[in-house]
């Protein structure tokens, strides 16, 4: 498993846009039946089952040989079998040379929090915006789209469904979103892929953004009853590069983990998930937890670690890793700490920060003491604005300012350079933090 390369892809869109579909589809290699049968198993509450709508965070993964052949289960036809023969994680590990885990987000507007949660926390490599063919760039898709252009992540698009939507109406759709694309905010090359050296070509393109010309955004015409397109969209998949080798995460550096999620394992104890952002860790290392509510950090010990459900002997920055701790109780863990190596000079946290902010889109001014709620990669509090050096003393749609920010309930641990997103119902304002204070 240490020599896997990881891509980790987020799946947003409208709500009925087709994204657990399409990854049912994708990575267990039978087709829909149209009635939603691909999805079941992704679903992770009984509430989803019944009403369709993801409200969670899902995971599921891709497996690539190293001849980039897609690793099924073998010989599926009726869903009964294909449910009980989706291949455990760590076979899927054993047989690739490459995965790709799919993020499953939430599409439906009440869940929205939940999705800003997954595409700051899980710090995804891409995003796959879907599109449903019969209805359009709608609704949550362009919130989803705002909140990948400020996140700074790749964008391909997957228009579905295009067995059933009658040809004018998909007209009208690829030329909303080529327009939506194309547009001042965006700034994208639409490219619709239409075979395998197509597919080859943008997966380079995409994932190298210094190279000169615009950005690309691939386009893929998908259908998950015909199967139209899905062997380009996997070839696409397999060559995407793993941001890994990214300068964004650095391996010699001291041990740094952020904290998406926490379990309780039955003779294990406590399990934290989540992607280590720098250094590297083996089991018996001796690492910091926190910050807590009082903004200590709490000493403990990584018991394992698993990566994709298998058993480790060591995780470094840029891949997402489960640790088991020792000596830590499930209550005392929460989402947004971090764990840190244990060094010379403690770790702070802290209850103020200054940062270099964008209002998006706010329908009134922002002045001090307007509250909202922050994501600031797993962290998500709400809080205060201190102060802001706008020459008016508010800010509105379109201005740029730097804002003293302090949380409300609180400390946590912040570091310059991580991209923040306020939020008030919808995304609102995006920034960059300057100072920690």
């Amino acid at each position: 498993m240490e020599e896997v390369m990881e891509v980790r892809v987020a799946v947003v869109g409208n709500v009925d846009a087709g994204k657990s579909t399409t990854l049912g589809v994708l990575t267990r290699g039978g087709l829909d039946d149209g009635r939603g049968k691909a999805r079941i198993a992704l679903f992770r509450h009984p509430h989803e089952v019944e009403t369709g709508r993801t409200s969670s965070v899902g995971g599921e993964i891709l497996g690539f040989t190293t001849k980039g052949q897609p690793i099924f289960p073998e010989h599926i036809s009726d869903v009964g079998t294909a449910k009980r023969e989706k291949l455990t994680w760590e076979e899927i590990c054993k047989r690739a040379s490459k995965v790709v885990s799919f993020i499953d987000l939430a599409g439906h507007e009440r869940y929205f929090k939940t999705t800003l949660y997954g595409l700051s926390g899980c710090a995804p490599d891409y995003v796959m915006l879907m599109v449903g063919g019969n209805a359009g760039l709608i609704g949550m898709s362009k919130e989803h789209l705002g909140v990948a252009l400020a996140l700074n992540v790749p964008i391909a698009v997957c228009v579905t469904k295009i067995d059933m939507t009658p040809p004018n109406i998909l007209e009208q759709t690829i030329n909303m979103l080529v327009k939506v694309l194309k547009s001042p905010g965006c700034r994208r090359t639409p490219v619709f892929i239409e075979n395998p050296r197509q597919a080859v070509d943008a997966a380079r393109r995409l994932a190298n953004p210094n190279a000169t010309g615009p950005k690309l955004c691939p386009i893929f015409m998908v259908s998950n009853v015909t199967g139209h397109n899905l062997p380009n969209l996997r070839t696409f998949l397999d060559c995407l590069p793993s941001s890994q080798m990214d300068e964004k995460y650095v391996v010699d550096a001291p041990f740094e983990f952020q904290v998406s999620d926490v379990f309780s394992v039955p003779f294990v104890g406590t399990v934290v998930s989540g992607v280590a952002t720098a250094g590297t860790v083996k089991p018996n290392d001796q690492v910091l937890l926190g910050p807590d509510s009082l903004g200590h950090f709490i000493p403990t010990v990584v018991k394992t670690i698993e990566r994709k459900r298998a058993r480790v002997d060591s995780a470094e920055a840029g891949q997402s890793v489960a640790l088991a701790l020792k000596r830590i109780r499930r209550p005392q863990v929460r989402k947004g700490m971090v764990l840190v190596a244990k060094s010379e000079t403690p770790p702070k946290a802290v209850m103020r920060f200054e940062g270099m902010v964008m209002v998006l889109h706010h329908s009134s001014t922002i002045q001090s003491k307007y509250t909202a709620m922050l994501h600031c990669g797993p962290i998500r509090q709400t809080v205060r604005i201190v102060s802001l050096d706008h020459p008016s003393g508010l800010i509105r749609t379109g201005d740029r300012s730097k804002v003293v920010f302090e949380f409300i309930s609180h400390a946590e641990y912040v570091k310059e350079g991580q991209l923040i997103l306020l939020r008030e119902a919808k995304t609102k304002v995006l920034g960059v933090v300057t100072k920690v204070l």
